[in-house]
């Protein structure tokens, strides 16, 4: 198979690469990237030079880029994806998001070929209690969210409309290696090791369910062989979290990678002002997709935290060079340096 992988040099999209090409060593993957600012080839340095991996610069809004690849499914990973962000300025999230979306469907139509679109649990909105399943409505309360489900919808018209075989997942918060410097999680590790205040929006009870990203990448690949056109996957780990457990956590396992008392960096816990628009709980009911397509996490949270305060301590040159900017090929000075500081 050839496979197109969008947004290939992202944190999801990388791993995903490389958990492909693990499982399929026959497969030829395709990974096509802007290199915006959360692009970043190093994720991918272990496969240069490797026969059954191409990178090609460009951007899913150009359909004149797409027209000119070769490939039998697209896997559709890239999206302007931080919430924050889209609060700042939504236009980026419109055009990558909505606009490239179509684009992608518009090829994948003209060539019959399969499409997975990557989603998130966000379009479904924020519930004190129960679970999203896929049947439950959709309601975003970010603009990043928005345009999400908008590109969702899409998805399920092209299906509807023209026969595609596309199917969507809809997935829980990732964490693990190459997770960029933004989020919470790198961000609590890496503000921990150079004792620098990690801030915890609000009072810090907004509630996430986790999942490791190598968890999802087995999810999606799943989908892509035995998926059915139409359908939506919502993929999870049943490991619902508040942020301020999350950010305990990681404090004590840099604690003790350091040697140190975990006491000595709770202090660095910082509450900040709290998101605009922030959900308070996101729950992803997995069952349908392991009843149906048989596939289940393998790490548990405990696990896959230590795995990735593990990575994060053993890579620090990866995590310098981004937050430097010495990495970057293309920054939005005009709101990137906000959330950078």
């Amino acid at each position: 198979m050839k496979l197109l992988v969008t947004g290939g040099a992202g944190f999801i999209g990388s791993n995903y690469i490389r958990y492909v090409l693990s499982a399929h060593p026959d497969y030829h993957v395709l990974n096509l990237d802007k290199l915006t600012y959360a692009g970043n080839l190093e994720n991918l340095s272990d496969m240069e030079g490797r026969s059954q991996y191409t990178f090609i610069k460009g951007d899913i809004c150009d359909r004149t880029v797409l027209d000119g690849l070769d490939f039998d499914a697209i896997v559709h990973f890239a999206a302007e994806s931080h919430v924050d962000r889209s609060i700042l300025d939504a236009a980026p999230f419109l055009e990558t998001n909505i606009a490239g979306t179509y684009n992608l469907l518009e090829t994948a139509r003209k060539r019959k070929c399969t499409f997975v679109h990557v989603s998130t649990d966000e379009v479904y909105g924020s519930t004190e209690d129960g679970f999203f399943t896929e049947q439950s409505p959709l309601q975003p309360n970010s603009p990043y969210a928005a345009s999400k489900a908008s590109s969702d919808m899409f998805v399920r018209a092209y299906v509807e409309t023209y026969g595609l075989r596309a199917m969507i997942t809809r997935c829980s918060n990732n964490y693990g290696q190459y997770q960029f410097p933004e989020k919470l999680i790198p961000l609590a590790i890496i503000n921990a090791l150079n004792n620098r205040p990690v801030p915890v929006y609000g009072d810090g009870m907004n509630v996430r369910d986790w999942i490791y990203v190598e968890d999802h990448c087995r999810a999606v690949d799943t989908v892509l062989h035995k998926g059915e056109a139409g359908a939506v996957y919502n993929i999870g780990s049943r490991n619902e979290r508040p942020n301020i457990e999350v950010v305990r956590s990681l404090l004590r396992k840099v604690a003790l990678h350091l040697g140190r008392n975990e006491n000595d960096l709770m202090h660095l816990i910082s509450y900040v002002r709290d998101r605009a628009g922030h959900d308070r709980r996101y729950a992803i009911d997995p069952s349908g997709i392991e009843q149906r397509l048989g596939w289940k996490p393998q790490m548990s949270f405990e696990e896959g935290i230590l795995k990735t305060v593990d990575w994060y301590i053993s890579n620090k040159q990866w995590w310098q060079r981004i937050i430097s900017g010495e990495y970057i090929k293309y920054y939005d000075a005009q709101y990137g340096e906000r959330l950078r500081k």
